[in-house]
């Protein structure tokens, strides 16, 4: 048996492998003002569809449908089967509150009750 696909029907189907990996990923990645949506997201880096995306490098922003998740410094990596790996030099979550320079105690009382 013959493993041949011709390349229109190779063209079709990654055509539409990456169709579907866009329409399950909430994932994106924002930077320089424009979003592109991530195909694969993998704890050292992320894919993005070398058609939609330039080569990305610096800091960038992944978002999870609304929500800001990371902070990322990222460095082109590689091009393969019509994505682009991009890499994380350093990623930082998120968050919506600043940073605290002091210690915060597990337990806060809502108020205090006073004599009087």
């Amino acid at each position: 048996m013959s493993t041949y696909v011709p390349p229109e029907v190779q063209k079709g189907l990654d055509a539409a492998r990456k169709k579907d990996l866009k329409r399950r990923n909430k994932l994106r990645v924002e930077a320089d003002g424009r979003s592109f949506r991530v195909l694969r997201f993998q704890e050292d880096g992320f894919t993005l569809d070398v058609e939609d995306a330039p080569h990305l490098r610096g800091l960038v922003d992944l978002y999870d449908g609304g929500r800001h998740f990371l902070q990322c410094l990222i460095v082109a990596s590689e091009e393969e089967a019509g994505e682009m790996r991009y890499e994380f030099k350093r990623a930082t979550q998120a968050t919506d509150k600043p940073p605290v320079d002091f210690e915060q105690p597990e337990f806060v009382p809502a108020g205090l009750i006073t004599n009087g």
